[in-house]
């Protein structure tokens, strides 16, 4: 008997017994309701707005944050171990912090557990970082997986540019995009920024001669996907919308 996934919907997987590291794949029957969990804290309407342009109309979308109920001093508690811990993320009152990754994939199940109440029939979990498996997160769709698919799929072979928030994560992170026959090269640039730090930052990539750049990071936005496409001049992929493309596709 296949094995339920979100609420109404059958889903199948291959693999060992216990594990989630394979892909579900939805039947979707009446979907309605998109969860969405971020490292951060609710309200996060620019990622709410994004993701609900991308759904069929009338899709319900409900976010929560792994930070959700964290006073600021709590949060400035949990700060990166290493490089390789560090994510970025925006706080209930908009500001910009580095958080520890440890931290978030601890008090990530129950933030899962809480949409999974709320009768989501789709989830997905708004972070590009890898994550191992966590308790509740069968089914939930993961834009690290979207995102790398996708570059793998436009550029077997060549030069590409990525964008990280932090300079710190860049060695991390070009390591996770490196493969056989791609050149990668990172500069850092905070979601946050203007369009004038974005120019800045894009002329340097620019200098690479990349194929393709990837934003590696969802609170980067169209605005600045717009600002870097201007400098470098090639494709260019902005995690959150490629996500939200995907999951139209799951809740259509």
């Amino acid at each position: 008997m296949p094995a339920k996934g979100p609420r109404g919907h059958r889903a199948m997987r291959s693999g060992l017994p216990g594990t989630t590291a394979t892909p579900w794949h939805w039947r979707a029957e009446s979907m309605s309701t998109l969860g969405i969990v971020t490292v951060g804290q609710a309200p996060r309407d620019d990622i709410v707005e994004l993701f609900a342009a991308q759904a069929p109309a009338g899709t319900k979308v409900i976010l929560r944050g792994a930070l959700d109920g964290l006073s600021d001093a709590e949060v400035d508690a949990l700060p990166p171990l290493s490089g390789a811990d560090t994510l970025y993320t925006r706080l209930r009152g908009g500001r910009d912090v580095k958080i520890s990754k440890q931290a978030v994939i601890a008090r990530s199940p129950q933030t899962l557990a809480k949409l999974r109440a709320d009768g989501c029939d789709a989830i997905v979990y708004a972070c590009t970082g890898e994550f191992p498996a966590m308790e509740g997160d069968a089914g939930v769709l993961f834009p690290s997986r979207v995102l790398s698919g996708i570059a793998e799929g436009l550029l077997p072979r060549g030069r590409l540019g990525l964008l990280v928030p932090f300079a710190e994560q860049g060695e991390k992170l070009a390591a996770k995009w490196a493969r056989s026959g791609v050149a990668v090269t990172v500069e850092a640039l905070v979601p946050s920024a203007g369009p004038e730090e974005a120019a800045d930052v894009s002329g340097r990539l620019a200098a690479s001669k990349p194929d393709l750049v990837a934003l590696d990071c969802m609170s980067y936005g169209p605005a600045t996907k717009a600002a870097v496409k201007a400098v470098v001049k090639v494709p260019t992929l902005l995690a959150i919308t490629a996500t939200g493309r995907v999951l139209r596709e799951l809740l259509d």
